[in-house]
């Protein structure tokens, strides 16, 4: 039905390439979007068995790090539930993002097997397998350019449906698999000293060759689906229309070598002269930015790409060389405009700047929050948005609410239905009539109510788990992501320790409760963030096992935080922390997922929480700490962070306790690089907001001790949460990004008569 459906309206489709799904389990998701939930429960339940043990048994897919692969994630969900002709496109990793275990403090890594007992959502699609040629070198012949002599791996393709809520669409998320050709002698790996070689061989090529593999092979899989539907047309396929009937999507710069792939496809196979190829080349991608950090942008080394994909650095200089060309008419003897903006960097060694290369072969370039696209626009890319203002975009992320309310909780989701009615799980802004329920004090009661339940459900899992007592009435105090030093989970530790001291200098003075639960995974090679986690389970276990302290403050490392925790962290929460530095997070998703939730924030003016603040009023939301321009200007000053450890005693005090080895006294030294850090090099100035934070926290606790007034804060936020929704973020894609249309109509199931599936091809025609 779904087939006929694209066939009748010749649709344009939609490519998100994206190096990371991180999908998290599938069955409960399929189960309430297919609208079969409640009738599975029954079924379950009629054979003796727990569907929630059942749903308990299935193992993440965690094919991505954090929020970029989940953002993937939702906008699939979206595409699919808005109709749209959708494909994600990746990678099937054999194994998904590291197990974490916590020993003796410290994380460890163990390898997350994901697929040792299959993929019950996937089937193998041999039939679509294709070479992706690697290494050789480039013939030039009467003929164009030939690539030659190179080595093959085969792609093989692995399908997931990916269904729409209640609208019988299911889209594909094709993921793909490297496989040996049946004429590459496997015996012969295995002889003599040829698997030490491989051991020995640059860890950087095996990984690009890896990524590299799902780019190309994706590109000619959407050109096979394009010609499939030009068949019956005489002669040689037309292009012409590719970037009318294609749009492809480039989730950061990861899969940025698809833009050579395609010039190589346009130019050295359909034999398409090259300025025609550029042409259709930069209207058919379109580029997302996910970050301002300098690190994070990827440099590709052009000694590596010499290597394997000697053709594509070819077209790569030839993009460039057009490209500078351009620069110098506009802006003649400016050298040093030509060396910020060329493709190849040539400080030491030469390196293909991905970012340059996504917004030279992209017609629309977009952020993912309107701090974010600011900054991206009037800094990080400032002279392309200068040469081309048009291209530059904003799309702030968003959450799909089929998992993040109605998935995760439904007693929430319940509740709002039974004063809204259900429409707002496809319609989110519809949110906003929650405000006339503010000062009800029926639903203020069981809104929290419904926060209670999921905290002492939460509280018995914590408590299950790290045998520690939980006290469900203290304030659930919770900053969960990936532990990196912008995100400052430093500041974090800082305020408990903060609190931990002034519960011991006086015992008998009023304290409200909390229960801070920090988790998220370091990097495997990122120091510094396995010493964050280190010092914050060092903390834990100090004021956990001191007496004086009590139930009044517990502190909870979550081991192992992935999307199946997310789910059951996020509705328990109170208070979600979103505290990085100003200018650092690019959006940020966990923030509006806890707000959907019914936590209060306090966060920064940073990412999506400024428009988060601009919805909902910033009266109720905690905001804190420098904004963009503080931040700008301390750096033009210099931070100083010993001239705030002197004026500030509280900030002293916890700094030399660290130091002494108070929270390590078997090695008072063990934390040494981080004060170090954060007295010499701490880029993301934790001292500088320390000071305000405090403040902040207490008005949070303030607050905390007025339940009434702390609910209608929570309603107030809820009620404005309908902006942040995927849906909103993919119908802004669709229209101004992909030249494609949202529909509301709903397929009729394949059980229907053929007249009703012929009439609904005939009235999507007419769209």
């Amino acid at each position: 039905v779904y087939h006929k459906y694209l066939t009748a309206r010749l649709v344009n489709r939609v490519y998100y390439l994206s190096l990371e799904f991180y999908m998290g389990r599938t069955l409960q998701n399929t189960m309430i979007n297919l609208g079969l939930q409640n009738a599975c429960d029954e079924a379950i339940y009629q054979l003796g068995l727990d569907m929630e043990e059942l749903e308990e048994m299935e193992e993440d897919a965690g094919l991505g790090n954090g929020g970029l692969g989940r953002l993937a994630a939702c906008f699939l969900d979206s595409m699919a539930t808005l109709g749209l002709a959708a494909y994600g496109y990746g990678i099937r990793y054999e194994y998904g993002i590291f197990n974490q275990k916590i020993r003796d403090g410290w994380q460890v890594e163990e390898a997350d097997d994901w697929l040792r007992h299959g993929n019950p959502w996937e089937k193998a699609r041999p039939e679509y397998m294709l070479p992706v040629h690697f290494y050789g070198r480039v013939e030039e012949t009467r003929d164009g350019s030939k690539w030659v002599d190179t080595q093959v791996v085969l792609a093989m393709p692995y399908d997931t449906p990916i269904p729409g809520y209640m609208n019988n669409t299911v889209n594909t998320m094709r993921l793909w698999s490297a496989r040996a050709p049946n004429d590459f002698n496997l015996r012969d790996f295995n002889v003599g000293d040829y698997i030490q070689a491989v051991l020995d061989r640059n860890l950087a090529e095996n990984i690009s060759r890896i990524i590299v593999l799902y780019r190309i092979s994706t590109l000619q899989d959407i050109i096979r689906r394009f010609k499939t539907t030009k068949k019956g047309s005489p002669g040689r396929t037309s292009f012409e229309s590719f970037p009318d009937k294609v749009a492809v999507q480039l989730n950061d710069t990861h899969p940025a070598m698809a833009i050579p792939e395609l010039m190589r496809i346009f130019v050295d196979i359909e034999k398409l002269d090259w300025d025609t190829a550029w042409d259709l080349t930069r209207r058919t991608f379109a580029y997302t930015n996910h970050t301002v950090l300098p690190e994070a942008l990827e440099r590709w080394p052009v000694e590596l790409l010499e290597t394997l994909l000697p053709r594509h650095l070819q077209i790569i200089y030839q993009i460039n060389q057009v490209h500078l060309d351009r620069i110098a008419a506009l802006y003649p003897d400016d050298m040093d405009k030509l060396r910020k903006m060329s493709l190849i960097e040539e400080d030491g060694c030469k390196r293909v700047n991905m970012a340059h290369l996504c917004i030279v072969g992209s017609h629309a370039v977009n952020g993912v929050a309107e701090i974010h696209s600011n900054i991206i626009k009037t800094q990080v890319f400032r002279d392309f948005s200068d040469l081309e203002p048009e291209k530059f975009q904003n799309k702030t992320n968003g959450i799909t609410p089929r998992r993040w309310l109605l998935l995760c909780n439904p007693g929430l989701a319940e509740l709002i239905a039974e004063v809204i009615g259900e429409d707002y799980v496809k319609d989110l802004s519809q949110l906003e009539k929650l405000n006339d329920f503010v000062d009800d004090a029926a639903f203020i009661r069981d809104v929290s109510k419904v926060k209670q339940d999921n905290k002492v459900k939460f509280g018995q899992y914590l408590e299950k788990e790290y045998r520690v007592k939980i006290n469900p009435s203290s304030m659930f105090d919770v900053h969960v992501k990936r532990i990196h030093e912008y995100k400052r989970q430093l500041l974090n530790c800082l305020h408990i320790i903060t609190m931990y001291n002034r519960i011991r200098k006086n015992p008998t003075a009023p304290f409200v409760p909390r229960t801070v639960i920090i988790g998220g995974k370091a990097a495997p090679g990122y120091h510094m963030a396995k010493m964050i986690i280190r010092l914050i389970t060092s903390v834990a276990d100090v004021v956990n096992n001191d007496p004086v302290v009590g139930n009044k403050l517990k502190v909870i490392y979550l081991e192992n935080y992935r999307v199946s925790l997310a789910e059951k962290v996020i509705p328990a929460t109170d208070l979600s922390e979103q505290i990085s530095t100003a200018g650092t997070e690019a959006s940020g998703t966990g923030n509006m997922k806890f707000m959907l939730n019914g936590a209060l924030t306090i966060g920064t003016m940073d990412g999506a929480n400024v428009e988060m603040a601009e919805e909902a009023g910033e009266e109720n939301l905690f905001i804190f700490g420098m904004r963009v321009e503080d931040v700008a200007e301390l750096d033009k000053k210099g931070y100083d962070a010993m001239s705030y450890y002197k004026k500030i005693p509280e900030l002293k005090q916890v700094m030399d306790q660290i130091t002494s080895g108070f929270f390590s006294p078997r090695n008072p030294d063990l934390f040494k690089d981080i004060t170090n850090m954060l007295f010499k090099y701490d880029r993301f100035k934790v001292f500088a907001d320390f000071e305000d934070y405090i403040k902040c926290q207490e008005k949070v606790s303030k607050l905390y001790q007025n339940p009434k007034e702390w609910t209608k804060m929570v309603i107030r936020n809820i009620a404005a949460t309908g902006k942040f929704s995927s849906d909103r973020t993919i119908t802004e894609y669709a229209t101004e990004v992909w030249g494609v249309e949202p529909t509301d109509l709903k397929i009729p199931p394949p059980n229907e008569p053929r007249e009703a599936i012929e009439e609904t091809a005939r009235a999507l025609k007419k769209m």
